[in-house]
């Protein structure tokens, strides 16, 4: 035996024994561990190296620095909220909140997210009339801006944004910008030096010690949030980039969902950044200041109640997955999902399934254009199962949508940053608005119907007469869905 073959044999089972170690002794759930297999055995070295990037979590416990679950501004009127509840004096005067009382609960009790009623919110489903709100809104800024996205691009529209935030910095108005680095891989500090020399804060999340990678390719922070002067907060799925204004060929008009809020939840929205701040720019951490938590003026004539949940990796439990079932397993007569990607775990899956199966009406609506080929072919396999306990599925062909949208017998509703796949469950930073409100998700309820006209609807009949090529993509995607 020559020496290149000895070399071939020793690395296969160096391959083997080591991909064995690392997958068993983190314990994951078989099925990512059984699509991790298949990738180790089929493409042996190269697939130990993907797994390093992406699989492992040995030092997980390294990557995470927050502090428990402490709610910067937020603390007091939690426990309060908290003893209200476990002591049944907690009331808020609406039926909404009173048929959900035990989602809420699970919400407070294990997110302290907590409740709050005296909300406005606007529902963006443009980018061109969601951007130009956000432009207005910074030009008035008087106090602070803080903004966090995953994408950002520096492009017609990042730029714009850039140059607006300089603006407002040299004003005097303290201005935070936070992006991730593998969403943002394309940003540089040198497109960000004007903003930091007007007197701006640049933050990254997880930055890579490599320009060419970023060796934590999981972990990602995949929220979208700005909150101004603590009186305006916005969350949802659009991100800052050209393609987010239909500008770009590839996708076509862009059909997204997001919130602008005013009232008590922007305390929230509030909080939710200075953690992620504070993780990711230690030395210019965020301190409590009065001027981050005004006292905002009763909406008398709002009562929207809503929580501001946030998941991640750091968290002991999957807390906008358990609220999608939870909130999936009450209804009674119909499911409105939109989502770009769909790889449902088994609980969320099998809870949808049931639903469909009781006669309830499942409708689900996600994009005929692919921007991850490997998550659009298991997103179709899924609904392809979906179809025959019953539920219905639409194909967006009117561009491509974004859109994380959960709407329950037109009463109460999710939307966020979370797609509904493992990754967002699991793996990425998320927050999502769970909206106790019948005249919002009414209004969602009507969009999703305005976007059946610009669908095709994919019957059974459709989904089998599908070709050999695209039932081979479907059965590799599914197999690696796990870990998609």
């Amino acid at each position: 035996m020559d020496i290149i073959s000895t070399f071939v044999i020793i690395l296969f089972i160096t391959n083997f024994i080591f991909a064995t170690i690392l997958i068993f002794i983190e314990r994951k759930d078989p099925a990512a561990t059984w699509a991790w297999l298949l990738v180790l055995y089929f493409i042996p070295f190269l697939g130990f190296v993907i797994y390093l990037l992406l699989g492992q979590n040995l030092t997980r416990s390294k990557l995470f620095y927050w502090e428990g679950i402490k709610k910067i501004g937020l603390e007091s009127s939690i426990m309060e909220q908290k003893e209200q509840l476990q002591d049944s004096t907690f009331t808020f005067r609406n039926e909404m909140v009173e048929q959900n009382r035990d989602l809420i609960f699970m919400h407070l009790m294990n997110n302290d997210a907590l409740l709050t009623k005296r909300n406005h919110i606007d529902i963006y489903y443009d980018g061109k009339e969601k951007f130009n709100t956000l432009f207005e809104d910074i030009e008035r800024a008087t106090s602070f801006i803080h903004i966090q996205y995953y994408i950002f691009k520096n492009d017609e529209l990042g730029k714009k944004l850039i140059k607006l935030l300089t603006k407002k910095a040299s004003q005097g108005v303290t201005v935070r910008l936070l992006y991730d680095d593998l969403g943002s891989r394309k940003l540089r500090k040198k497109h960000l030096a004007g903003l930091e020399n007007a007197g701006g804060e640049v933050g990254v999340f997880f930055p890579s010690s490599f320009t060419i990678i970023n060796l934590r390719l999981n972990y990602r922070n995949h929220r979208k949030l700005v909150n101004i002067d603590g009186n305006i907060g916005y969350l949802g799925g659009f991100n800052v980039g050209n393609e987010y204004l239909g500008k770009k060929e590839k996708f076509g008009y862009w059909r997204d969902t997001h919130l602008r809020i005013l009232g008590q939840s922007v305390h929230a929205i509030q909080t939710r950044f200075i953690l992620d701040w504070n993780q990711a720019v230690k030395k210019k951490a965020i301190q409590y200041e009065d001027r981050y938590f005004p006292t905002i003026d009763e909406l008398e004539n709002e009562n929207t109640p809503m929580q501001i949940v946030s998941s991640g990796p750091d968290s002991e439990w999957e807390q906008i997955k358990n609220g999608y079932v939870k909130m999936i397993a009450q209804a009674k007569d119909s499911i409105l999902i939109q989502t770009p990607y769909f790889i449902p775990d088994q609980t969320l899956f099998d809870i949808l399934k049931i639903a469909a199966l009781s006669g309830v009406d499942v409708k689900v609506m996600i994009p005929n254009k692919p921007d991850h080929p490997f998550v659009y072919w298991a997103t179709y396999s899924y609904v392809g199962e979906l179809l025959k306990a019953g539920a219905r599925i639409y194909i967006y062909d009117n561009g491509f949508i974004h859109a994380k949208t959960l709407i329950i017998d037109r009463s109460i509703n999710a939307v966020g940053t979370a797609n509904i796949d493992m990754r967002s469950f699991k793996l990425n930073f998320e927050v999502t608005a769970f909206i106790y409100d019948q005249n919002t998700s009414e209004n969602l309820a009507q969009m999703f119907e305005e976007d059946m006209k610009l669908s095709f609807e994919l019957t059974q009949e459709l989904y089998d007469n599908r070709s050999t090529w695209i039932r081979f993509k479907e059965s590799i995607s599914r197999l690696l869905s796990p870990i998609l």
